[in-house]
């Protein structure tokens, strides 16, 4: 006769959901920068694509406001290990902002105001990866958000997703940002824990 324990349900389920490998979930949005919080004031914010021959695409803050938006949800992931589920942002496209700018270029470099900058392969800014967010969760981007405005790249670390982004320099040949300089992934993709130079 087999042993029968009351009560046994089998292995339990996990509810979680899927996060990229080392990571453990948040409800909060935990602050981080690598430096003082800078205030910008939306009459002299500017946002500006400078493409490897010099030319300059600019926008002021009434322009950004005025091109197409769109509101994207997506989960975050930060190298410290917390990831965010399902975020929505409203913001500008990076599709939108390179529709017209002509470069032969393959990689970027993201600067802010305050001085960070990030590397990104341009493919990355491309086909619905990238947005110049100035909207969370309904309302505008707290400065320890990074707003008024920030970059969101969501496929990789948060440390790509500049905030006070200021613009984008293209480039031919990649250099190396603010943490990337400091020993940071040059790429970053959370899925292959690409935390430091050598994953």
């Amino acid at each position: 006769m087999g042993i029968v324990t009351p009560g046994f349900q089998g292995r339990r389920r996990t509810t979680q959901p899927a996060l990229p490998p080392g990571q453990y979930l948040v409800e909060d949005f935990p602050v981080l920068s690598a430096g003082p919080t800078p205030r910008i004031d939306l009459d002299h914010w500017e946002f500006v694509i400078t493409t490897e021959t010099g030319a300059e695409h600019r926008w002021t803050w009434p322009q950004m406001l005025a091109l197409p938006s769109e509101e994207p949800t997506v989960d975050i992931h930060c190298v410290t290990r917390w990831s965010k589920l399902g975020t929505t942002w409203r913001g500008v496209s990076l599709d939108t902002l390179l529709a017209d700018v002509e470069t032969g270029a393959d990689h970027a470099l993201v600067r802010s105001y305050g001085g960070y900058t990030t590397n990104l392969p341009l493919a990355d800014l491309r086909d619905g990866q990238a947005w110049i967010a100035y909207r969370f969760d309904g309302a505008d981007l707290a400065p320890e958000h990074g707003g008024p405005a920030r970059m969101i790249v969501p496929h990789l670390y948060f440390w790509k997703s500049a905030k006070w982004v200021r613009g984008v320099r293209l480039m031919r040949d990649d250099e190396p940002g603010f943490w990337e300089t400091a020993g940071y992934h040059d790429y970053g993709d959370p899925w292959r824990e690409q935390r430091y130079q050598g994953d």
